[in-house]
C-alpha cells in the first residue's frame, strides 16, 4: 500500500496539469493580461526598421513597421514575446487593426514613406481592420501605393483561396503584398503559383551565418529563382553580418535586412526631425 507522500503526488498526478504545462498556462494568462491591459490603454506602438536595397549601399527600400505594446513598467515588449499566444484570439485581431492604424497614420503624415505591416490571414474577415483600410484610403487614397501588407507563409496556407482573393481585391488599388518567412515550410506550390505576391521575404533560418553554410546557399539561390521567375522582389531577414550580407548580394537577393544595418526603432528620423522642429 503506497504511503501518504506517494499518494499525494499520484492525486496531484491525476486531473491536473504537470509543472511544465502550468508554468506554461500561467505564462501565457500573463502575457494575455499584458496584452489586454495595452489595447485598452492604446499603449500599442509600431517599431520601425528599414530594409535596405542590395545594390545600392545606404539606400533603403521600404521600412517594416513592427507591433510592440508598452506593459505596465513603461517598457517596450517585442511582438515575440507575446503574438504566439494571442494570434489565434480576438486580442490578435485587435492588434493587426490598431497596427494598420498606426501604420497608415505614419504614411498620411510621410509622403515620402514607403512602409510594411504586418496582418494575419485571420483578419481579412475582421470588420474593424477593414473599416480602418477603407477609412484611411478614403482619407488619402494616395496612401495605397507607398503600403505593402505582410502576410506569413503559414497563416496564408490556412486559407489559401481567401487570401488570394483578398489580394486580388486590394493589388487593384495599389497595395503590395509581401509574403512573410518564406521557405519556413508551409506552402503549397500548387498554390503558390496563384498567389501573385509583390515580395517574397526569405526566412531567417536560411539567412543567418550563409556564408558559411553552402547547404543553406543553394536553398537560398533557389528561393531567390523562384521569385524571379514569378517576378517578386525577395528580401533576406535577420541579416547579421557583412559575410552574410556579401553572400547575399551575390546570390542574387534584391534587398536586406536585419541589424547589421539597424535595428528597429520606435524614433525614425522622421519623427526625431519633427520633434527638433517643435523645440526650436
Amino acid at each position: 500500500m503506497p504511503g501518504p507522500r506517494k499518494r499525494k503526488f499520484a492525486d496531484l498526478a491525476v486531473g491536473s496539469e504537470n509543472p511544465l504545462q502550468f508554468a506554461v498556462s500561467q505564462r501565457d494568462r500573463s502575457t494575455m493580461q499584458m496584452v489586454a491591459e495595452a489595447i485598452k490603454h492604446k499603449q500599442i506602438l509600431l517599431a520601425f526598421q528599414p530594409i535596405m536595397q542590395a545594390r545600392a549601399t545606404g539606400k533603403v527600400a521600404f521600412y517594416e513597421g513592427l507591433i510592440r505594446v508598452l506593459d505596465s513598467t513603461g517598457r517596450v515588449i517585442p511582438a515575440g514575446d507575446f503574438m504566439d499566444t494571442i494570434e489565434s484570439s480576438e486580442m490578435g485581431r485587435q492588434l493587426d487593426t490598431l497596427a494598420l492604424g498606426l501604420g497608415m497614420q505614419a504614411l498620411h503624415e510621410n509622403p515620402g514613406l514607403r512602409l510594411s505591416i504586418n496582418m494575419s490571414a485571420r483578419s481579412i474577415g475582421y470588420q474593424q481592420w477593414n473599416r480602418t483600410l477603407d477609412q484611411w484610403l478614403t482619407r488619402d487614397p494616395l496612401i495605397a501605393e507607398r503600403l505593402i501588407l505582410e502576410i506569413t507563409e503559414s497563416s496564408a496556407m490556412m486559407v489559401p483561396e481567401l487570401v488570394v482573393d483578398f489580394m486580388d481585391r486590394l493589388q487593384v488599388e495599389g497595395i503590395c503584398f509581401a509574403m512573410d518567412d518564406f521557405g519556413a515550410g508551409y506552402t503549397a506550390l500548387r498554390y503558390f503559383k496563384d498567389f501573385f505576391f509583390d515580395i517574397l521575404k526569405i526566412d531567417g533560418q536560411f539567412v543567418q551565418g550563409i556564408a558559411d553554410d553552402p547547404d543553406n546557399q543553394a536553398m537560398t539561390a533557389a528561393l531567390v529563382a523562384i521569385a524571379k521567375h514569378f517576378d517578386m522582389l525577395t528580401v533576406a531577414e535577420y541579416v547579421e553580418t557583412e559575410r552574410d550580407a556579401e553572400m547575399l548580394i551575390r546570390l542574387g537577393v534584391d534587398c536586406l535586412q536585419g541589424h547589421y544595418f539597424a535595428a528597429a526603432t520606435t524614433r525614425p528620423h522622421w519623427l526625431r526631425d519633427t520633434s527638433k522642429k517643435e523645440r526650436v
